[in-house]
């Protein structure tokens, strides 16, 4: 059964609550995009787990460094002599 059509009061009623509840909407979502944005909030958060992340990045590249100049620069097994 076909509906009714609807008189352009209320078309403009709809249109208007849809325009409501589309902006908290957005509101909602610009409250959800700040929260996951702030990396100072989510690094305070995890600090102890960033550190330790840095650490442990800065021995691998700093062993990954020693071992590269150990195999250009030095340990290089020298030839004996007779």
């Amino acid at each position: 059964m076909p509906a009714a059509p609807r008189t352009p009061e209320q078309i403009r009623a709809s249109i208007e609550a849809n325009r409501r509840d589309l902006g908290a909407s957005l509101e909602t979502l610009r409250g959800h995009v700040e929260e996951l944005t702030d990396w100072r909030k989510q690094l305070a958060a995890k600090q102890t787990e960033a550190i330790v992340a840095a650490a442990v990045t800065g021995f691998v590249i700093g062993g990954g460094i020693a071992a590269v100049g150990g195999i250009l620069f030095g340990r290089r097994k020298k030839r004996r002599r007779r």
